[in-house]
């Protein structure tokens, strides 16, 4: 899943310096899609224990993948103003001290899924820090202009980790789950990395716009919009869920299609950014619709029932 914009104060604590290395907006997205998947994988509500052990533990993990990817992007944070304030970047956070936090995150994460929750969890959730952090960061990112399309796999993971925590197992629901923010990942992204490209540019990354250019990755993004939002109605065509999320999911994606088209038509950086802001809205709005269908389903039919 990408990083949001945030503002840091010259100076944090030293608590809020390694609160930021997990890079709390991300994760708080990453844990909400598990959680859906979480809630998604049986009947009725979920055994809290169970869900609650999942949840911290998949929040380490995901916290220790993204303070690993500051330890090894220091110098390219430091050099784009989007990151250049993170303590890792201004050196006021050494790399062993990062990394000893990273692990720490990743140790306690993972012995909290093995013990409480299921073992499947837990190697899913690891091989997804291994996929990030090590994968997408060290070997893809600086590799190829398709660095966000492979690695966007690891970023799909969250509803896999949730289903697998309730139920034991990946079905395939939790799959359609996956291959709908597998597709939202390259929109989203590439519409930040757009208006931010001199960003990238001086950092060295071959991101698409710096590849090849605004108008082939204005393309990219309408393309990418219209295959999700056809992925976005597989849950309603294998009855995962009833008209309210069909509702929902056709007025989202008819949402991001019609920015798509306008940023490829007439691109600024300030639509790029509401693009961006919007597609944000659209995995929550998307996923809060699909949880909210699953218990209203079940209630419309037994209220509609003789």
């Amino acid at each position: 899943m990408s990083q949001t914009l945030a503002q840091s104060p010259p100076r944090s604590s030293r608590w809020s310096q390694f609160y930021a290395l997990t890079k709390p907006r991300v994760v708080q997205l990453i844990v909400f899609c598990a959680l859906i998947g979480m809630l998604l994988a049986v009947p009725g509500l979920p055994e809290w224990r169970v869900t609650l052990a999942a949840t911290v533990g998949i929040w380490l993990v995901a916290g220790a993948a993204a303070a690993f990817n500051c330890l090894i992007e220091q110098q390219i944070d430091a050099k784009m103003a989007r990151t250049a304030w993170r303590a890792t970047a201004k050196g006021e956070l050494s790399r062993t001290e990062t990394l000893a936090f990273s692990t720490a995150l990743c140790v306690a994460g993972s012995a909290l899924l093995w013990f409480e929750v299921n073992p499947l969890t837990m190697w899913l959730t690891l091989a997804t820090f291994v996929g990030y952090a090590v994968i997408y960061t060290v070997v893809l990112k600086p590799l190829t202009p398709q660095n966000i399309v492979i690695g966007g796999a690891s970023g799909a993971m969250p509803p896999v980790l949730g289903w697998a925590a309730l139920r034991g197992d990946v079905g395939h629901e939790a799959l359609i789950l996956c291959l709908i923010i597998f597709l939202w990942t390259p929109p989203h992204f590439w519409a930040l990395a757009l208006y931010r490209v001199e960003d990238y540019r001086r950092s060295g990354l071959p991101m698409l716009p710096v590849t090849h250019g605004s108008e082939f990755t204005r393309l990219q993004v309408l393309l990418y919009t219209v295959v999700l939002f056809a992925a976005t109605l597989l849950p309603f065509v294998v009855r995962m869920s009833g008209p309210f999320y069909l509702l929902a999911a056709t007025i989202l994606g008819a949402g991001f299609i019609s920015y798509a088209w306008r940023l490829w038509k007439h691109y600024s950086d300030a639509l790029a950014r509401k693009t961006f802001r919007f597609s944000i809205w659209h995995l929550s709005l998307l996923f809060a619709a699909l949880l909210i269908d699953h218990y209203l389903d079940p209630w419309l039919r037994t209220f509609a029932a003789p």
